[in-house]
């Protein structure tokens, strides 16, 4: 066996390698926060930045399976060190009392199965149009989707508000609490660093920039156009 292939079967490749998912998700996950809150520009300039990147082939799919790639091996790899970690205690503790470990580091495994849940549903919603199918790929004015009164009809809904609201959330934590981890598993960890608060900053900066568009469309603020 290469020595590479040594290092992914280590817990400590294991470990580097899903930080490094984990942070190319992470900005993922900013620049697509970033884009919907251009719903707060208006229709034209939601359904122009919508337009622009479905308009990239060369550049839309690629990503795509870039990002499906990503999340595999993170899910694959959190899959194995977590089954390392019982085979190297397969008779449990009589009486556990974690010490160095968090309840959201204990909980990472079930916010990812949360978060792959939301994000399939996600997908299923605004990607395939599978959700709500009357309001998927209208065209606008310009002949373009009309994604941004897609976007408005679909959190209408309190339910489908609400499902987005316990995913991001979930996606919050995982996130926030996994950047604090990332610096420890690739040994920028400090006790001169506030590496616990990044992790808390990086977790509410999310949740909010990615609540603030769909809770302003459930309270009226965002509108379909002509909408009194």
């Amino acid at each position: 066996m290469s020595w590479f292939g040594r290092y992914l079967r280590s817990s400590v490749g294991a470990k580097h390698i899903m930080a490094v998912t984990g942070l190319l998700l992470l900005l993922f996950a900013i620049a697509h926060m970033v884009g919907h809150l251009q719903m707060f520009g208006g229709q034209d300039m939601y359904n122009k930045y919508a337009h622009f990147l479905q308009s990239l082939w060369e550049v839309k799919w690629p990503v795509r399976a870039g990002l499906l790639g990503l999340v595999l091996v993170h899910i694959v790899l959190a899959i194995g060190l977590v089954a390392k970690n019982k085979a190297a205690r397969p008779i449990g503790y009589a009486m556990y009392k974690p010490v160095r470990s968090s309840p959201l580091g204990r909980a990472m495994a079930w916010t990812g199965l949360a978060i792959a849940a939301f994000l399939a549903m996600h997908i299923l919603h605004f990607t395939a149009g599978l959700v709500q199918p009357q309001y998927f790929h209208h065209l606008d004015g310009q002949g373009r989707y009309d994604a941004y009164s897609m976007f408005v009809h679909g959190f209408q809904n309190p339910i489908i508000w609400g499902i987005y609201l316990a995913g991001m959330l979930m996606l919050s934590i995982h996130l926030g609490h996994g950047a604090a981890s990332w610096f420890q598993s690739l040994g920028w960890r400090h006790p001169k660093y506030p590496v616990e608060s990044v992790g808390r900053g990086i977790a509410w900066f999310l949740f909010i920039g990615y609540m603030v568009p769909p809770t302003a469309v459930l309270v009226g603020i965002i509108k379909l156009p002509g909408a009194m």
